[in-house]
């Protein structure tokens, strides 16, 4: 899953693709270095970022969604919005990516009567979800990370987001469990959650790892800037596969994309 963030202040790539021209110039890119999917992010959701308006979200996903919808390639959304997940999946979007487990109180739609982020997604029976687990909220979340031990919490977290979307009617097999590396953990619970990785396994849902750039990743390098955290990425990248992750959402598509294909032709040979 390729990350293409269309923000000013995201904190690896704040601003660097927020021009139509370029996100698309990233966007080719992304697919032609092997991303099976790109996920788009108009919204930051990096530690202490101010939330989006409604309108200038919209404003910033729409003309792209629909220019790559022509592609024919599979698009993700990285939303908690129920308005802009409405409007990405009425255009044809295939993935809801949600930081905030379709939980998040959206006011405008909720004041209106319009659908529950839960909702719009048991409404659009063949699209995908994401569902994540993040402690408090992106302004708070590393100001007062969680306490004690981070895997059972998780686990039980992301078992009752999965029960009460089936419960909507949302199939099994639509869904995918994301425990939420960096938002709201201290670097030792991040990796925590990458050693005991595969005690999620047992929930029965395919597991969606984002490493790509984390600060903890950083924490153990030296201090490495996001820029910098490469080759840190790759690796923890390809641990999280080990440990039994089914999409990996990276910046760096190409160096990945080759660190999988050394470690699946090693699978090949051991049988």
């Amino acid at each position: 899953m390729g990350i293409l963030n269309l923000t000013p202040d995201s904190f690896s790539d704040g601003g660097q693709y927020l021009r139509p021209e370029a996100a698309l110039r990233q966007a080719e890119r992304l697919l032609a270095e092997g991303a099976d999917v790109l996920d788009l992010g108009a919204e930051s959701t990096r530690p202490g970022a101010t939330p989006l308006p409604l309108d200038e979200e919209l404003q910033r996903l729409l003309p792209l969604l629909r220019e790559l919808l022509r592609w024919q390639v599979p698009i993700s959304i990285d939303t908690y919005k129920p308005e802009v997940m409405q409007a990405c999946l009425e255009l044809g979007a295939d993935i809801i990516n949600d930081v905030w487990a379709l939980r998040h109180p959206a006011q405008g739609a909720l004041a209106q009567g319009g659908p529950s982020a839960e909702a719009v997604v048991a409404q659009h029976p063949n699209c995908g979800v994401c569902l994540m687990h993040m402690h408090r909220e992106p302004q708070t979340m590393q100001s007062a990370p969680m306490s004690g031990d981070v895997l059972p919490q998780v686990h039980d977290f992301l078992a009752q987001r999965a029960q009460a979307l089936q419960a909507l009617g949302v199939a099994r097999a639509r869904i995918v469990l994301d425990p939420g590396i960096g938002f709201g953990k201290t670097v030792e619970q991040n990796f925590a959650l990458l050693a005991r990785q595969r005690e999620l396994l047992a929930l029965g849902y395919p597991l969606l790892l984002g490493w790509s750039r984390k600060s903890s990743l950083g924490a153990v390098t030296g201090g490495a800037p996001a820029a910098e955290r490469l080759h840190a990425s790759v690796a923890a990248a390809l641990l999280a596969l080990e440990r039994g992750a089914s999409v990996l959402r990276v910046h760096d598509v190409a160096p990945t994309v080759q660190a999988l294909k050394v470690w699946q032709a090693m699978r090949e040979q051991a049988g």
